[in-house]
């Protein structure tokens, strides 16, 4: 078992939440993955957190949204180690597709009322620009689903880099 998995079965419920509430930003889903443990395999991990996240409300799915910073800019109500890992999976994008950006990130939330979410990691800023437009066209049960799907791979993404993180 990863000793750092291992150290955190072993924690209380609600210092494991808190522990864990980076890799999603929901603090439904950080209690619910604390209350199932022991989890002794990144693979259980993963399963667990899906299947957490799929029985979540539609608020704690925009409470997680929320803890991320806007496609291209730097700061959001979100954890120190969320914004890391938001900046290290956005990269650096060129100044035109920032202010693209920003224009694109006003449209969604005028149309959909929360923040754009998308899996940045291996994705360029035009790209990513290019996605947002697209689902500036879905419906709100649509784009609903396909951000908490968003959210979902960002999720477990992070799950992986935590565990990979050194002890502590």
């Amino acid at each position: 078992m990863n000793t750092k998995l291992a150290r955190w079965n072993g924690l209380d419920e609600e210092t494991a939440a808190a522990e864990i509430l980076p890799c999603c930003g929901s603090t439904a889903w950080a209690r619910g993955v604390a209350a199932l443990r022991p989890l002794e395999t990144m693979e259980a991990l993963s399963v667990t957190s899906d299947t957490v996240w799929a029985g979540l409300a539609r608020e704690d799915w925009i409470e997680a949204f929320a803890s991320h910073p806007r496609i291209g800019q730097t700061h959001a109500k979100a954890t120190a180690q969320s914004l890391a890992w938001s900046a290290r999976e956005q990269g650096t994008p060129d100044e035109i597709a920032k202010a693209k950006l920003a224009v694109g990130n006003a449209r969604y939330e005028e149309r959909f009322g929360r923040i754009f979410i998308v899996c940045a990691t291996g994705k360029t800023s035009m790209e990513m620009l290019a996605i947002l437009e697209g689902r500036l066209k879905n419906d709100d049960e649509t784009e609903m689903l396909e951000a908490a799907e968003q959210q979902r791979l960002i999720t477990q993404i992070r799950l992986r880099k935590w565990l990979e993180q050194e002890n502590g």
